[in-house]
């Protein structure tokens, strides 16, 4: 039987192994027989079974599996460049339909505009026509106003020049002890009004 002795040397460890004392060297030949393959050299049934293995798998993978999610991926490919398309059509008859509901929302604007200001323009007509039919008619009565002012001055001026004349000859009298003239008193009741 083998002894293994393990030597530490900083961080790396040595194992060898020696034979027991009291034992042959038979043992030992015999664990060391170069003729025998190591563990983890394959044997040529295991490399015949594994390399056809392989060659099936890849026949299979290139007739039948790698033409299926080929199959299947231009699939996937065709319906996402579709949907893309659709897409970019869908977009494109949406902006269209913005762009001719912002043209009729400017048709519409600008009609609305142009009622509005025919509607000024009417009301500022009617405006203009009712000051002129409010200015005639205040000028009218204005002047009718003035006629009846200047009547009314004309009938008062009659009585206060006749008031006055009464007065003045009066004052007259009393300042001369004789009442002058009522021609004389007219007429200079006339020029003092007259100033």
């Amino acid at each position: 039987m083998l002894a293994a002795v393990v030597h530490l040397e900083g961080t790396s460890v040595t194992v060898h192994l020696t034979p027991m004392e009291g034992e042959g060297s038979e043992e030992l030949a015999g664990v060391t027989d170069p003729k025998e393959p190591g563990p983890i050299i394959p044997e040529l049934k295991e490399l015949a079974w594994g390399a056809g293995s392989f060659i099936v798998f890849a026949l299979l993978m290139r007739f039948f599996l790698y033409p299926r999610l080929k199959k299947g991926m231009d699939a996937r490919y065709h319906g996402i460049r579709s949907a893309h398309e659709s897409a970019d059509a869908e977009r494109a008859a949406a902006r269209a339909e913005v762009a001719e509901y912002e043209a009729q929302l400017a048709a519409i604007k600008a009609e609305a505009a142009r009622k509005v200001d025919d509607a000024r323009a009417t009301l500022e007509a009617e405006r203009a026509a009712a000051m002129a039919d409010v200015n005639a008619e205040v000028s009218a009565q204005r002047s009718a106003a003035m006629a009846e002012a200047e009547a009314a001055k004309a009938a008062v001026r009659d009585q206060i020049a006749a008031a006055v004349g009464d007065v003045a000859g009066r004052a007259g009298e009393l300042a001369t002890g004789r009442r002058p003239s009522d021609d004389v008193v007219t007429r200079v009741v006339q020029e003092v009004m007259a100033r």
